[in-house]
């Protein structure tokens, strides 16, 4: 039986090692995917660390890695004549259930969106499993390593810009959290002409970069006048919309008092904190919103690579080291300690 390299974590431990497991067979609907490069998320330490738990995972253990681009290696069973081995692709970072109401009426969105890495195995290997649905085709100017991260680091953040967060042109929007998905937040509101740009960071080398990414104006958290200077950008009106990417309880807080007449927030960021909001009142009179986020729409990843396709968007800055797959723990432990204050760390198996 043939054998390959996977980072496997043991759910009930959170005992994380990469070790040798057989090599996958596409099942019908599946390919078989070589990877050339896979993300590594704050998600996945998180995972690792046991805060985040799956919630569909029918096995005791899982490869892990939600963001994953290679080429096809083997086709399985009445997959489309469309896919062929050798070809280049991205993979959606989860699929469709297939069971819930939605699913089984054919309508969007599904209600139990199974992650990959998370529900079922994932990309932190030599070789994946993939259904033929959650195949992106990519151009052969793009390289693996930026085409990897796109499924999440990019189209989350994607999805909350232009989905649940409604940002628009020459309207202010603030990003708390210039990392892996703040950083991307910052270049994509730009992208679409959101208007000043607040970035807000306690590393100033993030706020830096934050200002590189097209930020007008980046801050500390802890400046007293943080609120303040929100305000005189803004002509005293506040932020239109304002994305938690931290995941930190008193970044909603503080986002919060910095919203206008009728903000949004939108919670990206991953927490499992109460949420708190401690002028209920003032919330309310001012009609603001709270608003979830997870992921991204369906078609999101497609729209981002083809704006990479013609140039629009590019991300060779977010990519701030690749590992060998075997070294995939020293990644894990470097983005956990934000060593050199990464974007977005990269397995290349």
């Amino acid at each position: 039986m043939a054998t390959m390299l996977a980072g496997r974590l043991e759910i009930s431990s959170r005992k994380f090692d990469v070790r040798e497991v057989p090599v996958p067979e596409p099942g019908p609907g599946q390919v078989r995917i070589k990877v050339r490069a896979a993300g590594v998320c704050l998600s996945d330490v998180h995972l690792i660390d046991g805060t985040l738990t799956p919630l569909f995972l029918e096995t005791p253990e899982v490869t892990l890695g939600h963001e994953v681009a290679g080429e096809i290696d083997a086709i399985g069973p009445d997959v489309p004549d469309r896919w062929r081995e050798g070809q280049r692709v991205a993979l959606e970072a989860g699929e469709r259930c297939g069971q819930c109401p939605n699913c089984v009426r054919f309508r969007d969105p599904c209600l139990q969106v199974r992650t990959r890495g998370v529900d079922y195995d994932g990309g932190w290997a030599e070789y994946a499993l993939a259904t033929q649905h959650t195949l992106i085709p990519i151009p052969d100017d793009l390289p693996f390593v930026q085409a990897a991260i796109v499924p999440d680091a990019v189209s989350t953040p994607w999805g909350a810009v232009t989905g649940t967060g409604q940002a628009q042109p020459a309207r202010p929007a603030g990003v708390w959290g210039a990392g892996g998905l703040g950083a991307h937040a910052v270049q994509l509101l730009r992208l679409i002409g959101a208007a000043p740009i607040v970035a807000v960071d306690p590393l100033e080398a993030a706020r830096e970069r934050a200002l590189e990414f097209g930020a007008d104006l980046a801050l500390d958290p802890g400046d007293p006048t943080l609120r303040e200077q929100i305000l005189a950008l803004t002509g005293g009106s506040g932020l239109d919309v304002a994305f938690d990417m931290a995941g930190v309880p008193p970044v909603r807080e503080q986002a919060v008092s910095c919203l206008g007449l009728g903000g949004r927030l939108v919670l990206v960021g991953l927490t499992p904190k109460p949420l708190t909001v401690t002028d209920g009142i003032g919330f309310s009179y001012r009609g603001q919103r709270l608003l979830g986020h997870y992921g991204s729409q369906p078609g999101a990843v497609e729209q981002l690579i083809e704006l990479a396709r013609y140039h629009r968007l590019e991300w060779s800055r977010s990519i701030s080291g690749t590992y060998p797959l075997a070294d995939a723990a020293t990644a894990v432990e470097h983005l956990e300690r934000k060593e050199g204050n990464p974007i977005r760390l990269v397995l290349v198996p």
